[in-house]
């Protein structure tokens, strides 16, 4: 009986211990994503960079009023077309990829008024498909952006990054836009 009681209560301790460390505020966005890549990431070097298209979602726990930790996910899509001109003559061609991104990391942010402004440190992994080859190597990005609230629950992001990566062994330094949905807990 006496060991049932310590576990019960080592059990209800640690349990409320770990609901002390809970965020309890926060928010989830989930939305498009426009990037601006660089063409080596697909392969290609001295030609126009492609633009891709995609999706992205975000969950924030707030740990101070006006600091946050993120763990942000993406995917984009995109191909990007070109032209050699070997001695045989003119070719085309078409290649598709695309990128998926795991980050985490803190976001500062203001309310003011309806706006709430932020900025963002963000680190992880990102993976890149390109026709058969894949590689996944160590990302990083900076930037913010602006909720605007249109609820007590319910704003609009509009948000902005610099993303860095090196996919097979070249750097890439790409802008990211997106724009969504903002639920607040």
């Amino acid at each position: 009986m006496r060991r049932v009681v310590i576990i019960s209560l080592t059990v209800f301790l640690f349990a409320s211990l770990a609901t002390a460390q809970v965020p309890t505020a926060g928010n989830v966005f989930f939305g498009y994503s426009f990037q601006n890549a660089s063409s080596s990431a697909f392969g290609l070097s001295n030609v126009s960079r492609p633009n891709m298209n995609g999706w992205r979602g975000s969950l924030e726990g707030r740990v101070f009023p006006w600091v946050g930790i993120v763990a942000d996910f993406n995917g984009e899509y995109g191909s990007h077309s070109f032209t050699t001109v070997p001695v045989e003559g003119p070719t085309t061609g078409d290649i598709k990829g695309h990128e998926h991104d795991v980050l985490f990391g803190p976001r500062v942010s203001v309310p003011v008024g309806k706006l709430r402004p932020f900025g963002e440190f963000l680190a992880g992994v990102s993976h890149i498909n390109v026709e058969s080859l894949s590689h996944t190597c160590f990302a990083t990005a900076l930037g913010g952006g602006l909720d605007y609230r249109l609820a007590r629950i319910v704003a609009w992001r509009f948000q902005g990054d610099y993303v860095h990566t090196r996919f097979f062994g070249t750097r890439q330094d790409n802008a990211r836009l997106s724009t969504g949905i903002v639920l607040r807990f």
